[in-house]
């Protein structure tokens, strides 16, 4: 009910000329409306200081202006993760363009089956953006069958045919780092892998092993390489390090499948008297803060902020009608060099 001496629709219908109905659609965007009318509308609405009821808004229109960002991670490294932070102010400033608020939700991988498909399946956004996603998830495929208008900010590891979705060339890039070493002469290169439940992962350990030449195999596991596996998070980097130096003391290349765990890395091949890069050339993934690594972090340009602006225009149009909703961005990956290889 609006407050006593609050203009009212009615009142806004009177002083344009039109029926309440056609006012209502001129304010909620509508199409049913003539120039005319929706000239008349604005005006009386600027003139008596309108402002639509929400509630009655969203009943009029079944939207409600608000847009879900799906992070299946536990929080402490949303909140640590750069790669969060520039995503999710990608995402605020192109809704902010369209008025649209983002909810974060946040849920430990696998959870979504839970409170997270409920609150998305009961209405409570328009849209919904979903990131860093992981096998046991299962999103696309639930999301596809909800309807509901998404996007992935990178390629989700199954469903990728049904839902929009923004990426890098994480095989290309891969390939990129790998060949860097290779040409710097490096012969004994180990891989600290991303998780094989993610397509980040697994394709940054594809494009790893397909650039290595065939006499590099020497009967190891992984294709031939010395390959261990972290989360994409810093300590993780210094386990896996730890464990492949233990492994093959002789490594004199690494190439790490993110900068965090590259940092972590750092650390590992420092506390074992390495020097990067005189003993160990060290390429990473993502440049989210690797200028800041001593040394300088040589690594893949990972744009997250261009991928996160462009998942969210593919959900818009699919918002707006104007996509199916199946399409998808594939970035080229760059190699920007520093001081570590």
């Amino acid at each position: 009910m609006d407050a006593p001496g609050t203009p009212t629709l009615d009142e806004v219908a009177r002083l344009a000329g039109v029926s309440r109905a056609t006012a209502s659609r001129a304010i909620n965007g509508g199409s049913r409306v003539s120039d005319r009318a929706r000239a008349a509308v604005e005006a009386a609405v600027r003139s008596l200081g309108y402002t639509p009821n929400p509630a009655a808004r969203t009943l009029a229109t079944r939207r409600t202006d608000s847009v879900a960002v799906v992070v299946p991670e536990p929080d402490d490294r949303v909140f640590s993760d750069p790669f969060f932070g520039r995503t999710l102010t990608a995402v605020n400033r192109v809704l902010a363009e369209r008025d649209l608020q983002l909810v974060l939700l946040l849920a430990r991988p696998g959870e979504e089956e839970g409170r997270t498909l409920r609150y998305l399946r009961n209405g409570h956004v328009d849209g919904a953006l979903v990131v860093s996603h992981h096998r046991s998830d299962h999103l696309a495929e639930h999301l596809g069958e909800l309807g509901l208008p998404c996007a992935f900010v990178g390629r989700p590891i199954l469903g990728a045919d049904r839902v929009a979705w923004a990426d890098t060339d994480n095989v290309a890039g891969a390939r990129l780092a790998t060949e860097l070493l290779l040409e710097r002469g490096c012969r004994r290169i180990g891989h600290v892998a991303g998780p094989s439940d993610m397509a980040a992962g697994q394709d940054r350990l594809a494009g790893f092993l397909d650039a290595l030449p065939d006499g590099l195999s020497g009967g190891l596991p992984e294709g031939g390489a010395p390959v261990e596996h972290g989360d994409f998070t810093e300590a993780s980097g210094e386990a896996a390090c730890a464990r492949l130096l233990a492994a093959h003391p002789d490594l004199d290349g690494l190439f790490v499948a993110s900068d965090l765990m590259a940092r972590g890395a750092l650390r590992a091949l420092a506390a074992a008297g390495r020097s990067v890069p005189g003993d160990v050339a060290v390429v990473g993934y993502d440049d989210l803060g690797a200028d800041h690594c001593t040394p300088p972090l040589t690594t893949v340009v990972n744009p997250a902020g261009e991928l996160a602006e462009r998942a969210t225009r593919l959900m818009l149009a699919r918002l707006d009608g104007s996509a199916s909703g199946g399409e998808s961005v594939l970035l080229p990956p760059r190699l920007v060099r520093r001081a570590s290889a």
